[in-house]
């Protein structure tokens, strides 16, 4: 079996392109979103994704604002910094750039930011919303993979789903998601006594492990569809976290890294922005 490839970035694309369509009508009715994006200090990758946020928001038509911070920033300063965005209202969403230096505790950021500008989903208050089906702001990420699943036409319902991870980030969002969607979902942790006997029954396995190919073909069942969310440098090479060759060769369908979705996460970061500009012009 050779392994139907699941085009995240054609399908960021498209959904960029709806965006730009919804965004021009907004602002032809006078309502024009915006994004503001934090980062704190000079590390490389955070650099690289604000650009790719920008790039995004240029496309769309979101206004973005970027509040670069030096390193050395303190808690009290980077939570001021929130506050002003919370009170601030051309400001539609707040995104704050993980990571943070270690001396600022992330979850008192993320708890500061008002959930109704919270678009990178991760607010305990939109957390909790996801967790008893009622989502405001889901995370990005595991937003997109539930899109590229859709797109992709995988039926979930009645169907067993393994996810590999238990992430705040990834992991445990998108098992909850899977589950609204009526698939019996199973989370592999680096605990889990044997993983392999898990995904040898999966009919949809979602990997976010952060470590590069912890999952292979021999893992999979014939058939399975796989998505793979993890982002690794590998002699110089972008790699997720399934062995891509060996899993293709069994699946039926496989999201590529890069160009799976990765592209996803910022087209998603796109739709709550839309989303929650939407909402502040209904509640206007």
């Amino acid at each position: 079996m050779s392994a139907r490839i699941i085009d995240g970035a054609g399908v960021a694309a498209a959904m960029r392109q709806r965006l730009a369509e919804e965004v021009s009508r907004m602002r032809a009715g006078g309502v024009e979103p915006a994004l503001a994006v934090v980062v704190v200090g000079d590390d490389p990758a955070s650099r690289a994704y604000v650009r790719s946020k920008e790039k995004a928001c240029a496309e769309v038509g979101i206004r973005s604002e970027k509040h670069a911070m030096p390193a050395g920033t303190t808690q009290e300063e980077l939570l001021g910094l929130v506050g002003r965005l919370n009170e601030d209202p051309a400001v539609d969403g707040i995104l704050v750039q993980l990571p943070l230096p270690d001396h600022i505790d992330e979850q008192a950021v993320i708890r500061a930011i008002s959930p109704a500008k919270d678009v990178d989903g991760f607010h305990p208050e939109n957390i909790g919303n996801l967790l008893v089906g009622k989502p405001t702001f889901e995370p990005c990420t595991p937003r997109g993979v539930m899109v590229l699943l859709q797109e992709a036409g995988v039926e979930l319902s009645g169907k067993e789903a393994v996810v590999v991870g238990r992430s705040n980030i990834v992991g445990k969002p998108v098992a909850l998601m899977l589950q609204k969607e009526n698939a019996t979902v199973t989370v592999c942790h680096t605990r889990t006594a044997d993983v392999g006997s898990h995904l040898a029954r999966a009919d949809v396995v979602v990997v976010a492990a952060g470590r590069p190919s912890v999952v292979d073909g021999t893992h999979i069942k014939e058939g399975a569809v796989v998505v793979d969310v993890g982002i690794n440098r590998v002699d110089g090479k972008l790699v997720g976290d399934v062995d891509f060759e060996s899993a293709a060769r069994k699946a039926s369908a496989i999201t590529p890294v890069p160009g799976g979705v990765g592209p996803m996460t910022v087209a998603v970061l796109m739709e709550n922005t839309v989303k929650a500009a939407r909402q502040r012009a209904g509640s206007a």
